[in-house]
């Protein structure tokens, strides 16, 4: 999914370099360097990422969804042209312009909105997310938002809500919501906290990319459905669906299959349990079984472009969903339900998670 915000995103600067500036030229002045800032624009707390390679962006804090900005300077200072888009379709205004210099503990400088009587007064000072403290239990995929992306973590990084008595989680911000198993281990609640995590922070990209009319709109943005399909002694295993619109050409859509070891929390790869369930072998048994539940047309292109496979476990069996159909045929990558009876002489039967798929 970043892959895509990314490149929607890097639409949007150039599309916004083609309107009236904020009075800056290419290039940067030599003391600007990357780095995550946190302060004041006139009386509202900000957060900013600065990437002068890259994307820069930054975020109120009482709103907490990402504006984009471009890279300049004029003479020594920085300058950020701040633009968004208001309606669906149309082009990327200008709406407002950063002037920063150096200054002992960060950056000063002031931002002002085209037409404004005169700027507001910007305060920055560099932030080290690694010294602020965590409202959310420790996990890998934290520590790794907080290192990688502490706008994110600075959005996230709050108490979330416990639903239907602990069987489920919902991140305020995005409205994102994931199961959970009462009573599992810690290991395995952080490996779901974390593919939460990154759901969320999603969610808030693709709304951030959204122009201001749709932003508001609940039909717009990123929805996810995830479920758990079996829970036993060893393992568990989700299916996630996303559907998605961030401004762009389409909507488009996605499904994942997650397979976890209840202990530990670990992916399990599908090769792991049936060894011998080969991407050829997935293909072969994919296709013996969708022939009955799709359409001719959508049978061809199952034959020709499904190649890649994403798998959940249930109790009946490994549940297939083609994974690289393109977005024109999206719509025929149909589950197909490979019975545990089928697949025994592809299972590893020696592995303890293997056995309690087959129980005696």
């Amino acid at each position: 999914m970043k892959w895509i915000i990314t490149g929607l995103s890097m639409l949007l600067s150039v599309a916004g370099a083609q309107a009236a500036g904020c009075g800056g030229t290419q290039g940067l002045p030599d003391w600007a360097r990357a780095g995550t800032y946190r302060g004041t624009l006139g009386p509202l707390p900000v957060s900013l990422s600065l990437d002068p390679k890259g994307e820069s962006r930054y975020f109120y804090e009482g709103r907490s969804l990402d504006l984009f900005l471009e890279t300049g300077r004029a003479g020594n200072q920085l300058v950020l042209q701040e633009s968004v888009r208001r309606e669906l379709g149309g082009d990327p205004v200008v709406t407002g312009c950063f002037t920063l210099m150096p200054a002992p503990g960060g950056l000063k400088g002031t931002w002002q909105a085209p037409g404004a009587a005169r700027p507001q007064e910007v305060t920055l000072t560099p932030l080290d997310a690694g010294r602020l403290p965590l409202r959310l239990p420790l996990s890998p995929g934290l520590s790794a938002l907080r290192r990688d992306d502490p706008l994110a973590f600075l959005k996230l990084n709050r108490p979330w809500v416990t639903l239907t008595g602990g069987r489920a989680v919902r991140e305020p911000l995005s409205g994102v919501t994931y199961p959970r198993v009462p009573g599992a281990s810690g290991a395995l609640n952080a490996a779901l906290q974390d593919r939460q995590l990154r759901h969320a922070a999603d969610a808030l990209d693709c709304r951030a990319l959204l122009p201001e009319a749709a932003q508001k709109d609940p039909q717009e943005g990123y929805t996810l459905r995830a479920a758990i399909t079996l829970s036993n002694a060893r393992l568990l295993s989700l299916r996630e669906d996303v559907d998605y619109y961030c401004g762009g050409a389409h909507p488009d859509n996605w499904t994942q299959g997650v397979i976890l070891e209840r202990d530990t929390g670990r992916a399990v790869p599908l090769t792991t349990l049936f060894p011998k369930l080969s991407a050829a072998r997935q293909k072969t048994l994919y296709l013996s079984g969708v022939k009955t539940k799709v359409e001719a047309e959508c049978l061809d292109v199952l034959r020709e472009d499904a190649d890649e496979f994403t798998a959940h476990l249930s109790a009946a069996g490994v549940n297939l969903t083609p994974s690289d159909l393109p977005h024109v045929v999206s719509a025929c990558a149909e589950t197909v339900t490979l019975p545990y009876a089928a697949l025994r002489g592809d299972a590893n039967l020696n592995s303890p998670l293997v056995k309690t798929l087959y129980p005696k």
